[in-house]
């Protein structure tokens, strides 16, 4: 077995205290004929995962516990663990087991062909909630249009990337990180492989509908100008009705003779244009409110404590 670093694990945790021993277990069983490390990124957790991550790292040479100050969200702690990992391929999965270690291997498969990236994509419908499921449908469709998916391409949170897409993606400093989006922007070498997705070990999911709606948000704002120039665009056209209408009115005014009755419609006019307006706003201090964060230089992630 060769010294470098073949595989790191990169693995978000969060109130998953039950299932993380039977996780690393699996994973140092299918990966045992490569040198690799499996990275466990304690995302906050208010149960007492960070004390079992402790436990199996003082057993196990090949797991990394990272415990963060607090909840920064699945994304941020997934570049804690990016910034540590050392392996040419580097795997990120759940900690719920409905991804199977097993499965690592058929996506090292594909990347070791020469693709950059391997996306899982579930041969059945997923096992969780219809309420996950829509939000997941939801964000696929508009991570068409902003980070430019392929249709084809199921955006899994498992996942194989090699070395260098994992440097393009850790050079990203910004406090509002992106896993799928930064993809995309470093490589058009994506591919996937059918999986199974399996019920949850134990215990309740984590999801939730404002884990949906950041994800909502990262994909509009944060790798996209195209909402700016729809708002743009919506604002010219609203502009030109407008103008055709006034032109209109006063034409009808010089012309008949006759002063334009209707304050019902002025009224819904400026409520329309109004709202418009109110929402054009919120975009752009969306996006403005974003680059102060970045140029604050607000972190990605504060690492606690490391056990390994």
């Amino acid at each position: 077995m060769s010294n470098r670093m073949e595989v790191s694990v990169v693995i978000p945790v969060y109130n998953s205290a039950d299932i993380l021993t039977e996780l690393s277990s699996q994973i140092n069983k299918v990966l045992s004929e490569y040198k690799h490390e499996i990275i466990l990124v304690d995302d906050g957790s208010t149960d007492n995962s960070w004390k079992i991550i402790e436990e199996i790292s003082n057993n196990s040479k090949s797991l990394i516990g990272v415990h963060l100050s607090r909840n920064f969200g699945q994304d941020n702690a997934i570049m804690a663990g990016l910034n540590l990992s050392k392996g040419d391929y580097i795997v990120i999965m759940d900690d719920d087991l409905q991804h199977s270690p097993y499965d690592i291997k058929v996506l090292l498969k594909r990347i070791k062909k020469g693709y950059d990236v391997c996306y899982a994509n579930y041969s059945q419908h997923k096992r969780q909630s219809i309420l996950k499921n829509i939000g997941s449908g939801i964000n696929a469709k508009q991570a068409e249009y902003f980070i430019g998916k392929p249709n084809e391409i199921y955006l899994s949170p498992f996942k194989a990337i090699n070395r260098t897409v994992v440097n393009a993606i850790i050079s990203y400093i910004g406090p509002y990180p992106y896993i799928d989006g930064l993809i995309f922007q470093a490589t058009n070498s994506i591919t996937q492989s059918k999986v199974e997705h399996y019920k949850r070990y134990k215990g309740k999911g984590n999801y939730s509908m404002r884990k949906s709606l950041s994800v909502f948000f990262k994909h509009t704002t944060g790798f996209s100008v195209l909402p700016l120039r729809l708002a743009s665009i919506i604002g010219l056209f609203i502009s030109i009705i407008g103008f055709l209408a006034g032109s209109f009115y006063i034409f009808q005014y010089l012309y008949s003779n006759q002063v334009i009755e209707g304050w019902t419609t002025l009224v819904v006019l400026q409520l329309l244009i109004g709202g418009l307006i109110i929402l054009f706003l919120g975009l752009i201090g969306e996006y403005l409110g974003r680059s102060y964060l970045l140029l604050s230089k607000k972190p990605q992630y504060v690492i606690k404590k490391l056990s390994s």
